[in-house]
């Protein structure tokens, strides 16, 4: 008689832990309960408090976990040719997602997802006396630039020489600026934080990135002499999730995503 009782309980244990467990396995089905899936993100240095903030909504609209990693576009660039699985890649430029693409290293199309204008950024004391673009060319004064290969680099070089070739500009504005440059950093948040620091005069870096900083001020350019940068993504074929970095790209450029960058000084791109 005991021998039945436990054989029943027993039976009836087991119909009821195979009950549960088909529940669990219907529930797991369903999308929103799912376990979440991994996204890396490579960006740019300049976008990291924005892409911050973009990858905090993205993960309240499901169960994604999203990680970020910054830095200057060129170097993140090298690190996908060497086979770090990125599973999206925001540059500040398109020349870094087009060197990808023409090695077949890309999966689809390039998205342009901002745009952003550049600035010339001061210590707030600005004991250097800069009062125009033109002041950057003047004896004595130490300016931070970023390494040849940083997006900024370019960036900067267009915009001296749109101002060299404005009236009243000095003749050798170029190359004088280049001759204030003390250190080249490896990205332009790098730059920026030194003038932050005050250990240095000035630095061209991106309208975002001296919107975003209280340290610092920022010298008028005209609007017919600055340059407007044009961001870029793209999904890698090296990505260990290429469908959560579509998605995540998707999101950047839809109205949300797009809001989001606004608040932190970027413009559509064009």
């Amino acid at each position: 008689m005991i021998l039945r009782r436990t054989g029943l309980t027993i039976a009836l244990v087991g119909t009821l832990v195979a009950t549960l467990l088909a529940g669990c396995a219907g529930i797991a089905g369903v999308g929103s309960l799912a376990p979440p899936s991994d996204v890396t993100v490579f960006a740019a240095a300049s976008l990291r408090d924005a892409i911050g903030t973009v990858a905090d909504e993205y993960r309240l609209r499901g169960s994604v976990r999203v990680s970020v990693s910054t830095d200057s576009s060129a170097t993140l660039r090298t690190q996908i040719e060497q086979g770090a699985r990125a599973d999206v890649f925001l540059s500040a430029d398109t020349a870094n997602p087009e060197a990808l693409a023409a090695a077949g290293l890309v999966d689809g199309q390039l998205v342009p997802f901002a745009a952003v204008r550049l600035a010339i950024v001061v210590p707030t004391d600005n004991t250097a006396g800069i009062a125009t673009p033109f002041d950057l060319g003047g004896a004595g004064l130490k300016i931070v630039a970023a390494g040849a290969a940083v997006p900024i680099t370019a960036y900067a070089t267009a915009l001296l020489e749109h101002l060299a070739a404005m009236p009243g500009a000095p003749a050798n504005l170029v190359s004088a600026y280049e001759a204030n440059v003390v250190s080249r950093e490896d990205n332009v948040r790098a730059a920026l934080a030194k003038v932050e620091l005050g250990e240095a005069d000035a630095a061209i870096v991106y309208a975002s990135d001296a919107a975003g900083s209280s340290a610092v001020v920022s010298i008028d350019i005209p609007p017919e002499a600055n340059v407007v940068a044009t961001y870029a993504g793209a999904v890698p074929t090296t990505a260990a999730n290429r469908d959560g970095g579509h998605g995540f790209l998707d999101f950047l450029v839809a109205p949300d995503g797009q809001a989001i960058l606004a608040r932190f000084g970027f413009e559509p791109p064009p």
